[in-house]
């Protein structure tokens, strides 16, 4: 007998909540924000508009659903299964932020905040929660696949991400590594930079984006749903030691980026999620592709 549906609500603290935890009131609160300048309304109207979408989505779930929650700090540790619908209640990268974890479950996003928010990801609205959600859960359901990248460790050490991937040192040092690709006679390069980052479709609307216009360069971003990835090295240093020759490229579905480390300490996070990243030591080596798994992000 298979189990219904479980609708997953993923949602993150407000900025409203975190300065009731730090300054303990609402009276405290506003006095430090207008000390700076700013006022607690508009803060508390946006906290009021979050809460009142988890509450409207939350009373869209069918009965004979089961239904959870999930805070983004806490989705390193919620085990997600296969009859899940996902449901993002927030930004756009919140989606991102709960890509990494899934596999393969249906995600709709509702956008707590619009005109705030791009609505990239988060393409609905609270209202439409329940059409959604018995849209996801059916056979052949209408979703985007999106696509993203994934990086494998020497030691079977996985990361998945929706927007990019980025390698580097942890802090304002340099990283030495060995970059190279599986391109027939394209040898390895040392190298010495601020880190590397591949990216996809998805990621081209942010950081990927920002080192493309930089570099001017002429590799054509990719659409989200595109099998194709681009990846750019940060300030990459040429020296007697180190080169500056492989500093961007494309990767299609099977090709690969390798990277092994020559430095005390590289760190592997992806879409901006620190806390759960992969550390990578001397003499370690990273493949960095598109991923078997796409999000899929109803329509």
């Amino acid at each position: 007998m298979s189990l219904a549906p479980r609708a997953v609500l993923v949602h993150r603290t407000t900025e409203y909540e975190e300065l009731l935890a730090r300054h303990g009131t609402h009276g405290q609160a506003a006095f430090f924000l207008s000390s700076r300048g700013r006022s607690i309304e508009e803060v508390a109207r946006r906290h009021e508009r979050t809460r009142q979408a988890l509450a409207d989505v939350a009373a869209a779930v069918p009965l004979q659903w089961r239904h959870s929650r999930v805070e983004r700090a806490d989705l390193d540790r919620f085990l997600f299964a296969p009859e899940d619908v996902v449901v993002v209640v927030g930004q756009d990268g919140l989606v991102a932020n709960a890509a990494k974890y899934l596999s393969g479950q249906p995600v709709v996003g509702i956008d707590t905040d619009p005109g705030r928010n791009p609505g990239v990801l988060v393409r609905h609205r609270p209202g439409d929660a329940a059409a959604l959600l018995r849209a996801a859960a059916a056979p052949g359901g209408r979703a985007d696949e999106l696509t993203m990248v994934e990086a494998v460790a020497d030691d079977t050490q996985r990361l998945l991400a929706l927007n990019e991937i980025y390698l580097g040192p942890p802090g304002h040092q340099t990283a030495r590594y060995r970059l190279g690709t599986d391109a027939a006679g394209s040898p390895a390069e040392p190298q010495a930079s601020s880190g590397v980052l591949v990216g996809t479709g998805t990621g081209a609307t942010g950081w990927l984006r920002s080192l493309w216009q930089e570099r001017r360069s002429p590799l054509a971003l990719p659409a989200p749903t595109d099998p194709r990835l681009l990846w750019f090295v940060r300030e990459a240093w040429p020296s007697p030691v180190t080169g500056t020759s492989l500093v961007s490229g494309e990767l299609g579905r099977g090709q690969e980026l390798r990277l092994t480390v020559e430095s005390d300490r590289v760190v592997v996070f992806g879409d901006g999620m620190e806390t759960d990243a992969l550390e990578l030591t001397w003499g370690q080596s990273v493949r960095l592709g598109i991923a078997a798994t796409a999000l899929r992000l109803t329509v």
